[in-house]
């Protein structure tokens, strides 16, 4: 049963990528997260999780993976910061349900950000579960790298390691330290480095939940590189928005400044106006037929009073003072029609802002529409159950900071 659900994730997945139509240039730009996506889209199919070690320099890492090997594979030395290259080896456990395990041993973050920013990206993404390694208190680096790990969406298990260098007082302390530093909403299990805990314990958790974090790891990648895409994608769109806006804000401008027939006035700008949402429409993928375009520029209408008092009642009223100043020109000798310039200067200005606000209502309007046309990879992961949901409490402290810091909003001209 557990492997159909893998493998219908990772179809569900597979289908979602290939209706991404990048350009050539997104491919050159996205080019080192597309690599790590497919990678990590590969593993999925293959069944192989990741478990990475992560930590400061010092604390043991290479230690605690040599532990779980029960061989020194991993380099280590009595001088902090030996690790300085990325090293992944093979780990077998009896009745593990994921055809391998794959342990993985960084550089110290306090290093690798520093020498190897370029390789930060990749291992900490490709790694399903972390093993956030401590050798005492937490101090404010530590806590630093936990908080950004939690909003990236990770799975964390912290472990204490050199604990045969406490006695049993300081160790009290120092959990008891930890254990109020840490988020008190997220439950974060703390792994003593003795004996076989660690090896029990990931045993335990890659048994029962090994497939869900090899395939909510997978999604949140996807989901990372949709939004990115996305971000990108606005932007660009977003300059092309805004010089067509400008650009139907001229014609309005000039038509309804030189035109002396109200009719006219009213009918070109409504059919400006929904030209206007149809080009709109067509840059941000969602091509709307005539009648979508006009209930479009009905509902802005209505829900901005002022919108739709400046198209229709403030340029009839303008158009009436100027028809009567053409009327009574005969009998002033011309002199009436003086203000006729100022007042045809003032309705182009009011047909450009006018024009401007309903550009930037109905992109937005069109933006919110086409969302419910994709299928994204966070709706993925909403639809999947947990069994134990305080296992995968992390999902929601994601999925939160995903909604606050990606609605895009600004990106709309």
């Amino acid at each position: 049963m557990k492997e159909l659900k893998i493998n219908k994730n990772y179809l569900l997945l597979k289908n979602w990528w290939e209706t991404i139509d990048l350009t050539n240039y997104e491919k050159s730009y996205f080019n080192r997260e597309i690599i790590s996506f497919n990678q990590q889209l590969f593993r999925l199919k293959e069944k192989k999780i990741r478990i990475g070690a992560y930590g400061k320099s010092g604390v043991g890492k290479s230690s605690v993976l040599n532990s779980l090997l029960k061989k020194d594979i991993f380099t280590t030395n009595i001088i902090n910061g030996t690790t300085r290259e990325i090293q992944v080896e093979p780990w077998s456990l009896r009745y593990q349900t994921l055809s391998s395990i794959e342990l993985q041993d960084t550089p110290g973050f306090d290093f690798c950000n520093i020498k190897f920013s370029d390789k930060v990206y990749p291992y900490k993404n490709h790694s399903d579960l972390i093993l956030f390694i401590i050798s005492g208190d937490l101090n404010r680096n530590e806590l630093n790298e936990i908080s950004s790990l939690i909003k990236d969406g990770k799975k964390i298990i912290l472990v204490l390691n050199k604990i045969d260098l406490l006695n049993k007082n300081d160790l009290k302390e120092i959990l008891e330290n930890i254990k109020f530093k840490l988020p008190k909403d997220l439950n974060i299990p703390i792994i003593l480095n003795h004996g076989n805990n660690l090896k029990n314990y990931l045993t335990k958790i890659i048994n029962q939940h090994g497939e869900i974090l090899l395939t909510l790891n997978s999604l949140q990648l996807a989901d990372k590189l949709f939004l990115q895409i996305k971000e990108q994608r606005l932007k660009r769109r977003q300059k092309l928005a805004q010089s067509t806006i400008g650009k139907f804000s001229t014609i309005k401008a000039s038509a309804v400044a030189l035109n002396p027939f109200i009719l006219f006035d009213v009918a070109g700008s409504f059919a400006l106006d929904t030209a206007l949402i149809g080009e709109l429409s067509k840059i941000y993928g969602l091509n709307l037929k005539g009648e979508s375009t006009r209930t479009i520029f009905k509902k802005i209408s209505i829900n901005n009073l002022f919108l739709g008092v400046t198209q229709v009642g403030v340029n009839t009223s303008f158009n009436l003072i100027r028809k009567v100043f053409l009327l009574t020109a005969p009998f002033t000798n011309g002199i009436s029609l003086l203000p006729y310039g100022p007042i045809a200067i003032v309705q182009a200005a009011i047909a450009v802002y006018s024009t401007k606000i309903l550009g930037k209502l109905a992109a937005k309007e069109i933006f919110i529409r086409s969302k419910v046309a994709l299928v994204e990879p966070a709706m993925m992961i909403q639809n999947l159950t947990f069994n134990e949901p305080e296992v995968f409490n992390h999902i929601n402290i994601y999925l939160s900071n995903r909604n606050l810091n990606n609605n895009f909003i600004s990106f709309l001209p």
